[in-house]
C-alpha cells in the first residue's frame, strides 16, 4: 500500500512541477474535478485508453496532513487524481521500435482543483521521445490523448 502511495505521489507531483513546462499539456476547465473527471474517463475510453488505475492522490496525502503541519497543500487544491492509461496496441508498437519507451507506459492524465476550476495535466510522450524510433507512435498517442483532454474541457 505505501508502494502505492508513493507512486500515485510521485505521479501527481511530477505534473505539478513540470506545469508551464513544454513537456506539459495543461488544460484548465471552470468545473469542479468530480464533474470533469467522468468526462475525461469516457473520453480517453472512447479512445481505446483504458483507465487501468485511478488513485484518489488527494485523499491518500490527506492522511498526511498531521504529519506534515503547515507543509500539506500549500497550494490549497481541493482535489488531486490521476488516470493511468494503456491502449494495448500502442503499447506493444513502442515496444517493436524502441523498448526504452515502455517507461513511458502507462501514460497518466493527472487532474487537479483549486478554487473551482480543475487543470488536467498531461506528460507529453512525444516531447521525451526525441530522435526515439518510437517517436512517431508516441506523437501518435499524445494527439490522441491531448484530443481526449480537450474533450474533457468543453
Amino acid at each position: 500500500m505505501l508502494r502505492i502511495i508513493l507512486f500515485t505521489l510521485s505521479l501527481a507531483f511530477a505534473c505539478l512541477v513540470w506545469a508551464g513546462s513544454p513537456h506539459v499539456y495543461e488544460k484548465t476547465v471552470s468545473a469542479p474535478l468530480e464533474a470533469v473527471y467522468p468526462k475525461l474517463h469516457d473520453a480517453l475510453e472512447a479512445r481505446k485508453f483504458w483507465v487501468i488505475f485511478e488513485p484518489n492522490i488527494g485523499r491518500n496525502i490527506a492522511g498526511m496532513a498531521e504529519r506534515w503541519g503547515e507543509d500539506y497543500n500549500r497550494q490549497n487544491l481541493t482535489g488531486i487524481r490521476a488516470m493511468a492509461v494503456c491502449n494495448p496496441w500502442y503499447t506493444n508498437q513502442i515496444a517493436n521500435k524502441d523498448p526504452s519507451m515502455l517507461a513511458l507506459c502507462p501514460l497518466h492524465v493527472s487532474l487537479y482543483e483549486k478554487d473551482g476550476k480543475t487543470t488536467l495535466l498531461l506528460l507529453l510522450p512525444a516531447a521525451i521521445a526525441g530522435d526515439s524510433p518510437a517517436a512517431a507512435v508516441l506523437e501518435e498517442v499524445q494527439q490522441i490523448l491531448v484530443e481526449a483532454i480537450d474533450a474533457a474541457a468543453q
